[in-house]
């Protein structure tokens, strides 16, 4: 009954978003201006009856409704409730009616709270927005429908896929999705911005909470999905340019240079087309980080559909929105304003650069990521990966970290580099002593090199703007930009310290052998079976010691056998210190060996031992802790934001207030 009311109100909430996007159309026009009133309630019923279906489906999981073929394919009856529920968005129909939801009750809120823009824009934003969330209505309910029945019922679900089965994944699609739709709402502001020819500050105030909120939940799902990437799948790395990985990366790029786009628009009225451009090219890339997942075309624990007619219908979707909004932004683009001008060097101008590097990284990652798919179709294998990331990023990234140490202590529309010369003697300082020292060390790689040596100089840069300040007067927002700024010196100092010191081993050892790694002994001292919920396992007591004096501290990896589906997986165990993380993964065991081979085992057969890998990563948490601290200082700002637009509400209800009473 559940499934057939969640369906229900998915074909309700799509008839309202036809509704809204018919009724919000004709309210442009003279004769069709009486259906404006009924396009706000019609969005935020259009919310309630998405939430709803996806509350039907959350349901029918957490039961294991195994007459739903969804819960059948995905799900089963012994797993814990958690993966029960996070297994709602662990697939393709449940992730498509995942960002339909938080889509509607995106466009519900915001025809609920949003007053500042005229009315006439805000009907064409409203009506936008119906239209982007039609077309994935319809390709939940033609093509991916979530609450197909099955029959015959099974006895029994094939389960989630056990590199899902982890508390990574209940945050880490939800955060995406949330980031995803975010750049959806700010999209609708551009083409009813666009539409109206209403491209000025009260647009960008309007849009900039959006962006900032999708920035925000972007910043902690790409964290978030690199840290569970780093321990769940085993293989000791962070980042590895993966197509997958790259469909979160570009969006968030994108939104990066919207962000400061808007805020300069918002604040100084500047930058109206590039700001226009960067909402359409934001949502964009979600949309083609969309096709790649959904598709089929990858191979990937996140690549959930393989249907191609299904790849087909995102294709089509990809092309009628972001095809439109380009031919809409061609027509109407003459109709945008220059707005205020500023010299090259300003603030202002420092962002239009960063914006630029910005847009030049997201070429690159662009184009690295689609090449290898368009070389497939003409029979050829390409494989794009570090060797050609790495340099071309860092090409555009270098001279992009320089101008953010120097772009914040910048004055608005004319400045002089002499007057910020002096600030930036300390952060010119640290850069050269951490180049000499590691040119003293040794064998650190150019790109390692640089990293080390710009994120200390930008860690002391990005404090300035705090310099000469009553620090409990600052303004939420500058706080948020120093905490950003300072998270991105973090997190770059983390991956440059991993890429240059790390230390892996990989070993074969038997019970009681000590190995070292790094500056750790590690001795293998048992390894037992052990049980799960659904899964049995052998695990490894590792009994690790930093250094000759250091506390004995034990570890745990293991090796897991699953059930429902059948697989193998290997369970990290991390431990760490405050200069780095040890790293373990339990490998299997080779077979025993006989008396008379004790020769060949003590010349160096691994016959009888188990397999470790270990590495040793210096300061490679300061990865996740920068990402954490670059989505704080988003946080921030964003409710400084929020705050001075309350208070400014709050003041003009009290003047029509006061002018009410004295009318009287």
């Amino acid at each position: 009954m559940m499934a057939e009311i969640g369906l229900a109100a998915l074909w309700l909430a799509a008839a309202l978003a036809g509704l809204q996007l018919v009724a919000g159309s004709l309210a442009l026009t003279a004769r069709g201006a009486a259906l404006g009133g009924a396009v706000r309630p019609v969005a935020m019923v259009q919310g309630l009856l998405a939430l709803l279906a996806f509350a039907c489906l959350i349901y029918v999981f957490s039961v294991s409704d195994l007459s739903v073929k969804l819960v059948a394919l995905n799900s089963h009856s012994m797993k814990p409730l958690v993966y029960k529920i996070a297994g709602t968005w662990g697939n393709h129909e449940g992730s498509m009616l995942l960002w339909v939801t938080v889509m509607g009750v995106a466009g519900g809120f915001v025809a609920l709270v949003e007053r500042r823009l005229p009315e006439r824009t805000m009907l064409a934003t409203l009506a936008g927005q119906s239209f982007v969330s039609l077309g994935f209505y319809a390709f939940l309910l033609f093509a991916s429908n979530p609450f197909e029945r099955l029959s015959p019922v099974p006895a029994e679900g094939n389960g989630l896929n056990p590199l899902l089965q982890d508390l990574g994944l209940a945050f880490h699609p939800p955060t995406l999705y949330l980031g995803y739709v975010g750049l959806s709402i700010a999209f609708s502001f551009a083409i009813g911005a666009l539409i109206t020819s209403e491209v000025g500050p009260a647009f960008a105030r309007a849009m900039r909470p959006w962006v900032l909120g999708a920035w925000i939940f972007l910043t902690v799902g790409i964290a978030a999905g690199s840290y569970w990437a780093y321990y769940e799948l085993g293989w000791g790395g962070w980042w590895f340019w993966d197509p997958v990985e790259n469909a979160s990366l570009m969006p968030w790029l994108a939104a990066t240079a919207l962000l400061h786009s808007c805020s300069v628009l918002a604040s100084r009225n500047a930058l109206r087309a590039w700001t226009v451009m960067l909402g359409v090219v934001a949502f964009s890339m979600s949309m083609i980080g969309t096709f790649l997942v959904r598709s089929g075309i990858l191979t990937s624990v996140h690549a959930f559909a393989v249907d191609p007619q299904r790849g087909t219908f995102i294709l089509a979707l990809l092309a009628i929105y972001i095809g439109g909004a380009l031919i809409l932004f061609g027509l109407r683009a003459s109709s945008v304003t220059e707005g205020e001008r500023f010299a090259l060097v300003s603030r202002e101008g420092a962002l239009v650069f960063n914006n630029v590097m910005l847009s030049a990284i997201l070429g690159i990652v662009l184009f690295g990521t689609l090449y290898p798919l368009v070389a497939e179709t003409f029979g050829a294998k390409v494989s794009v990966g570090p060797p050609y990331f790495n340099p071309m990023g860092a090409l555009f990234a270098v001279p992009m970290l320089v101008v953010l140490a120097v772009g914040p202590l910048l004055r608005w529309r004319r400045d002089r580099f002499a007057r910020v010369g002096k600030n930036l003697v300390i952060p010119a300082m640290l850069v050269a002593a951490a180049a000499i020292g590691l040119l003293v060390i040794g064998g650190v790689a150019l790109l390692p090199f640089l990293g080390l040596a710009l994120a200390l100089g930008l860690a002391w840069a990005s404090l300035l703007p705090l310099k000469g300040r009553n620090l409990r007067r600052t303004p939420l927002p500058i706080w948020g930009m120093v905490t950003a700024h300072f998270g991105i010196a973090v997190a770059l100092f983390g991956m440059s310290s991993e890429s240059a010191f790390s230390v892996e081993k990989l070993v074969a050892v038997k019970i009681g052998e000590v190995t070292q790694v790094g500056p750790w002994g590690v001795k293998l001292d048992t390894v037992e079976p052990v049980a799960g919920p659904n899964w049995t396992a052998l695990e490894a007591r590792l009994l690790v010691r930093y250094g000759a004096d250091g506390k004995v501290t034990r570890m745990l990896p293991q090796s897991r056998s699953f059930w429902a589906p059948p697989q193998q997986t290997s369970e990290s165990a991390l431990l760490t210190r405050w200069n780095g993380q040890l790293y373990a993964v339990l490998g299997g065991e080779a077979p025993a060996v006989d008396d008379k081979d004790e020769a060949k085992s003590a010349a160096g057969s691994d016959q009888g031992r188990w397999q470790l890998r270990l590495w040793w990563k210096p300061f490679v948490p300061l990865i996740w802790l920068g990402g954490l601290l670059i989505a704080l200082g988003g946080a921030l700002a964003l409710a400084g934001h929020v705050l001075a637009d309350l208070r400014r509400t709050i003041a003009r209800s009290k003047i029509a207030y006061r002018r009410e009473r004295q009318g009287r």
